[in-house]
């Protein structure tokens, strides 16, 4: 496609499957023999995964776009959208402006009449706040914005019947039942099996062998049982038995006072380092292209690792063990595995596993502390320390890096070449701009938006999308509109971009 404006631009949207295009693939995959996809989502998801360019073009997936990932042109969400339809890019037509709950109730009530009719599926309406320094301003937690909430559907409900449960095990120890159900249509897929969650949830809702259960989707997602229909509860429904041994190791489980959850706590369970291998490998860890869920259980099927420092010590040859690998796709397959080394700590952080321990607060904790030998020996007072980093979270980090077996692998890592230092920007006190909200406004010539935007972060500015009395400096380019208008009106510090690249 061609842009209406010849611009440089980062936008930040979603894929999607639209349903028509979802049907048509799982038909051509049941022709094919090949097992269904579940629902549009995990078909979205795992033709994002794809190596081969070929099957994505083919699949007809579809974007919406919503941001910009680079600086905003534009003070508000709907200006943002209407901009990029401007330029031709696909934004979400079913959309408004409102200034009032009522106004929000009226959208949500309308897109909830069409929703059966809409091209793709929804859950529900994301109701954010229009105002681009007013989002700046509210900011983040760890994991979500504070200026946007979702408001969620109420979920379609189907009636089956629990045949019996399989317990598994995740990469945490964490052991969870799932039932196996009658086959049922639910919310236009088959759906025969569900999440229990925990033993709570078991007993809380006394599931039980035989019971007749209502289902839904959560998030039209996750199937999972509402409630059991006591009335037609058979007289010989059987109590589910809860394990006491791990299913996979066979080690002793332990409830633990204030938890949920059941878990495995032996450090060599089989199931716990398969899954942890494979979240060592995916895209928002270590990133390791061709090392999917399959080739991971070859691989530690045939002994050929047990940890993810053995990842390291696979050579071409150990590859082409595997069933259906060849020369070529070994080779690629060795060399992201070496290319990952070079990675950026916080990755190695997030794909070790660490509990309560996501990528955006690996990012923060390696961004202060600099290096993975700082971050292993610090304190939890030092690491609670850090804005946004809890005292739960700290208390994960000391206890992880305090195991012996944790020193075991780290050394191992070091020996095979791991980075362990932090190769992002780094905002220091003593920094030009540190503390200094800038703003970036129209045409570049000699920077694009994305490096203006890196340089200012690594002079140890906070760049915003919008200008308010908050604003320190804006750097205008050439055709600067509004924004520049308002920064002169306010009599904020207006830099070129020559001013910049100086600096």
């Amino acid at each position: 496609m061609v842009l209406t404006e010849p611009i440089d631009i980062v936008v930040r949207g979603e894929a999607y499957l639209p349903r028509k295009n979802f049907q048509k693939l799982n038909q051509s995959r049941e022709e094919e023999g090949l097992a269904a996809f579940a629902n549009p989502r995990n078909a979205a998801a795992g033709t994002l995964r794809q190596l081969d360019t070929k099957v994505v073009a083919k699949r007809g997936l579809a974007t919406f776009l919503y941001q910009e990932a680079s600086p905003a042109t534009n003070d508000t969400q709907e200006a943002v959208l209407s901009y990029l339809e401007k330029l031709g890019l696909v934004v979400n037509e079913q959309r408004v402006f409102a200034t009032n709950m009522t106004e929000i109730w009226a959208f949500i009530e309308k897109v909830s009449e069409l929703r059966e009719s809409l091209a793709y599926d929804i859950d529900g309406v994301v109701i954010k706040v229009n105002n681009l320094s007013e989002q700046d301003a509210l900011g983040f937690t760890v994991k979500f914005p504070k200026w946007a909430i979702a408001y969620k559907f109420p979920a379609e409900l189907a009636e089956t019947d629990i045949l019996s449960v399989d317990w598994t095990v995740g990469r945490t120890g964490v052991v969870t039942p799932t039932a196996n159900m009658t086959p049922v249509l639910l919310a236009q897929t088959t759906v025969a099996r569900a999440t229990l969650h925990n033993v709570d949830y078991i007993k809380e809702k006394d599931i039980r062998l035989g019971d007749k259960v209502i289902i839904y989707k959560a998030g039209d997602i996750i199937p999972a049982v509402q409630r059991v229909l006591l009335d037609k509860r058979q007289q010989d429904s059987v109590i589910l038995a809860i394990p006491t041994t791990c299913p996979d190791c066979q080690a002793s489980l332990q409830h633990f006072e204030g938890e949920v959850a059941l878990r495995c706590v032996n450090p060599l369970c089989p199931a716990q380092i398969r899954e942890k291998l494979i979240h060592f490998a995916s895209r928002g860890a270590m990133n390791i292209t061709g090392l999917g869920i399959a080739v991971v259980t070859q691989l530690f099927d045939k002994q050929l690792i047990t940890d993810v420092s053995d990842l390291y010590k696979l050579s071409v040859a150990d590859l082409l063990k595997l069933d259906k690998v060849k020369e070529k796709s070994a080779e690629k397959l060795y060399q992201s595995i070496q290319a990952s080394k070079a990675n950026s700590v916080e990755k190695l952080i997030f794909g070790l596993g660490i509990r309560h321990v996501g990528a955006k607060a690996a990012k923060i904790i390696s961004e202060s502390l600099s290096n993975l030998t700082a971050i292993s020996k610090a304190s939890a007072e030092a690491l609670s320390a850090i804005p946004t980093i809890g005292g739960v979270l700290a208390e994960s980090l000391t206890t992880y890096f305090a195991l012996d077996g944790t020193k075991k692998l780290l050394s191992e890592l070091a020996e095979v070449g791991l980075n362990f230092d932090y190769l992002g920007p780094i905002k220091r006190d003593d920094a030009p701009l540190s503390g200094k909200n800038v703003v970036l406004t129209g045409k570049l010539a000699q920077l694009t938006r994305l490096e203006a935007k890196q340089k200012l972060e690594t002079l140890g500015a906070n760049v915003t999308g919008s200008v308010s009395k908050n604003t320190d400096i804006v750097v205008a380019g050439s055709d600067a509109g509004s924004k520049l208008a308002k920064a002169q009106a306010l009599g904020i510090d207006v830099w070129s971009e020559e001013e910049l690249i100086k600096l």
